[in-house]
């Protein structure tokens, strides 16, 4: 069994396709079907959850067939599972610019003066590009669009990422706090 941290999450079920056991795959990798590469594909808890046996694009998802998966109710069941990949099958990035998505969680988020603003506690993908989930130092969770804009600074070395909270997030202060 694998350490969470030791995996990279690479793949997402979305939902069964047809009767005969395909379904449809959200990869996060940067070629989709680069994902076959990796067999198996693990659980969160690095255990073996499926390997893969063929894939086709399909309106930006994959159409996956799986070992042991032959019928529609089988891929109903994989509906929402997560497939990670053990870091140890990816190269290390080169680049101190280069990281992987997974390398974000735990960093702390700073303003752009330096400032804590909080930790990000995960990233999240549900179909419109990465969110950070970060978690301020009091108060509750909030995403934050992992764009150039809102994250200027990435040091997974330092431990720490700039974020620039876009102007719709500032609270104005109301006319009764004025007065």
């Amino acid at each position: 069994m694998t350490e969470k941290s030791d995996l990279i999450f690479v793949a997402q079920v979305a939902a069964s396709f047809g009767v005969k056991g395909e379904f449809k795959l959200l990869s996060y990798t940067a070629d989709p079907l680069s994902v076959l590469e990796y067999n198996p594909l693990c659980n969160d808890k690095g255990e073996p959850a499926l390997s893969l046996t063929g894939a086709r694009a399909h309106k930006g998802a994959l159409v996956v067939r799986a070992e042991g998966i032959d019928d529609k109710d089988k891929a109903d069941k994989l509906k929402g599972l997560k497939l990670y990949v053990p870091r140890s099958d990816f190269a290390e990035p080169e680049d101190e610019d280069d990281f992987y998505i997974a390398d974000l969680i735990g960093l702390e988020a700073r303003d752009g003066s330096g400032d804590v603003v909080g930790r990000i506690k995960n990233v999240d993908n549900f179909g419109a590009g990465d969110l950070l989930d970060i978690q301020p130092k009091s108060g509750a969770s909030f995403y934050l669009a992992f764009t150039r804009e809102n994250v200027p600074e990435v040091s997974v070395t330092g431990g720490y990422v700039v974020i620039e909270l876009p102007p719709e997030t500032q609270a104005e202060p109301s006319d009764a706090e004025q007065h």
